[in-house]
């Protein structure tokens, strides 16, 4: 069985809304290095954070996440 990993579009986005990592950090209630780990995929959001990302750009969670095999 192949190896699955999880990417996302987050840093994509926030870009796009032109928004800093530490403002949309403020925003979610959570850490600048929080969204940092997320957006290398160092870290794995909870469900309920993934949907609160999600929910913030106006996305659904495939949208913003996905997961990919190696």
């Amino acid at each position: 069985m192949r190896n699955r990993i999880m990417t996302n579009k987050i840093k994509e986005l926030r870009k796009q809304k032109k928004i800093s990592q530490e403002a949309l950090a403020n925003e979610l209630k959570i850490t600048r290095q929080t969204i940092i780990a997320i957006e290398k995929n160092k870290y794995l959001p909870t469900l309920k954070l993934a949907f609160i990302i999600s929910e913030y750009f106006g996305k659904t969670i495939d949208e913003v996440f996905k997961l990919c095999y190696e």
